[in-house]
């Protein structure tokens, strides 16, 4: 898809198109074969929105796929916005997040950036369905989600130092006792680049009709 659309236009291709994938804040920098939304018109923008306003103009249950990252660190009315995302995705379908992690020394220095984010930060939606050993409270809101993945991921642009951060990835990434093992003890000794999640929506039944989550109170 190139250019910018209409939300009739953009409810039309998403009815006529066999698998759907949304890029949220794509940027210039948009991937092949999927909707790219951003708030400015930039090249290769599908549809320009402020995503402030949430995804009113997405049908609900119509989407496979959203991805967004670094993105989600800058929005002001996050739980608006997690909301609608599961609302617009189909049953099975999944959200992959990759956004800056607690520890990122760089995180600081942007001033557009709202939030930060670590390992539990989205079992806050999982109604208490975890497989982290560390529990969070899950009754703030009416929606779930499952985290099917989650990845500590350490990089950096000098290769040297980069050969390091890929032993880290492996070490850290064994399994979520080490991930927890990390944030616990080590994150500020070995500060990490981002967190990817992969997620999927909970409380939605085959037909696209919102059910009751049997993981944590409605």
């Amino acid at each position: 898809m190139t250019g910018a659309m209409t939300a009739a236009e953009l409810q039309e291709y998403i009815r006529t198109s066999d698998r759907v994938v949304v890029e949220l804040g794509c940027g210039p920098n948009k991937q092949e074969g999927v909707i790219g939304i951003d708030s400015l018109p930039l090249e290769g923008v599908d549809y320009v929105c402020d995503l402030e306003e949430g995804l009113s103009f997405l049908p609900d249950h119509s989407v496979d796929e959203i991805r967004s990252r670094h993105v989600l660190e800058h929005i002001e009315r996050f739980e608006s916005l997690m909301r609608d995302v599961h609302r617009v995705l189909k049953p099975g379908g999944r959200h992959v997040v990759i956004v800056p992690h607690f520890s990122n020394p760089f995180y600081y220095s942007d001033y557009t950036h709202r939030r930060f984010f670590g390992l539990y930060s989205f079992d806050y939606f999982s109604g208490g369905q975890t497989t982290l050993r560390r529990k969070v409270p899950a009754f703030y809101t009416d929606f779930r989600f499952r985290v099917l993945e989650r990845r500590i991921v350490f990089k950096s642009a000098f290769p040297l130092r980069n050969l390091f951060k890929q032993v880290l990835n492996r070490l850290f990434n064994l399994n979520t006792y080490m991930q927890e093992l990390y944030e616990e003890s080590f994150c500020y000794l070995f500060p990490c680049q981002e967190i990817r999640f992969v997620m999927v929506p909970v409380g939605t039944d085959t037909n696209g009709k919102s059910g009751t989550s049997t993981g944590g109170p409605q």
